[in-house]
């Protein structure tokens, strides 16, 4: 673990938040667990970034109550997503979660839409043969269980690697070598997911799918804990992956 750290140590990460809510979880805990400088830029309250996105050593975008083709309600996500084209274009390591990862994905080419159902809650996840090799995800592998909060989906882009799949659709991309688009929350802290549940009556889709927020919020409680520590693993290998590009 020393070794790591001392590895990752001067990495300087940006994660890009949508709303108060969808912060940076537990990847913020694992960025400065190791030491890394991590910025973070509440998009729709400042069209200034901290610093340039390209001069960062990885960046991170994630959800949000909106969905990606509102650009109308929501004049940043335009500029978000030819924003997320520069940075894959630059080969940023680049990761997007959720929301993000629809952005991530449009801004690679997909167009992301309206899923068959919304996921919310704990879903499983099917890594493909390509996941298991993936240097970030292949851990999980062969599957494992996923907090979600998503109605919309993205297709895999062109010349992507599909990694990982649900029932309902794509959970995770490899844009090139350094770029993910995620469609689960690795990210989520428990008080952010106990939040989304109490709130739930805001997304008239949880309402209209008969989300139970008693339930759903005791399954967060007994099941986040490793979880979380799935989502850190999962941002270590990430962080790995920007440092040895550095």
């Amino acid at each position: 673990m020393t070794d790591v750290l001392r590895e990752t140590g001067g990495v300087r990460v940006l994660a890009i938040s949508h709303q108060g809510d969808t912060g940076p979880g537990v990847f913020g805990d694992e960025i400065r667990a190791r030491g890394a400088a991590l910025d973070e830029w509440l998009l729709p309250e400042s069209a200034e970034p901290p610093a340039d996105p390209l001069g960062y050593d990885a960046v991170f975008t994630l959800g949000g109550a909106m969905n990606v083709d509102e650009e109308d309600g929501h004049a940043w996500i335009g500029p978000e997503r030819r924003l997320l084209g520069l940075l894959l274009e630059h080969r940023v390591p680049l990761m997007g979660l959720c929301l993000g990862g629809q952005l991530v994905a449009a801004a690679a080419g997909a167009v992301p839409r309206r899923a068959s159902r919304p996921e919310i809650g704990w879903h499983q996840v099917e890594l493909t043969e390509a996941g298991a090799e993936d240097p970030v995800l292949g851990p999980l592998a062969p599957s494992f269980e996923a907090f979600q909060w998503h109605s919309y989906e993205f297709p895999l882009p062109p010349g992507a690697v599909a990694l990982a799949r649900s029932e309902v659709c794509l959970q995770a991309a490899r844009i090139g070598e350094v770029a993910w688009a995620l469609q689960f929350h690795p990210e989520v802290s428990a008080a952010d997911a106990l939040r989304w549940t109490a709130d739930f009556e805001t997304d008239p889709d949880a309402v209209r799918i008969g989300i139970d927020p008693t339930a759903l919020a005791l399954e967060i409680e007994a099941k986040i804990g490793a979880f979380n520590e799935l989502g850190r693993a999962l941002c270590g290998r990430w962080l790995d992956v920007a440092a040895a590009r550095g």
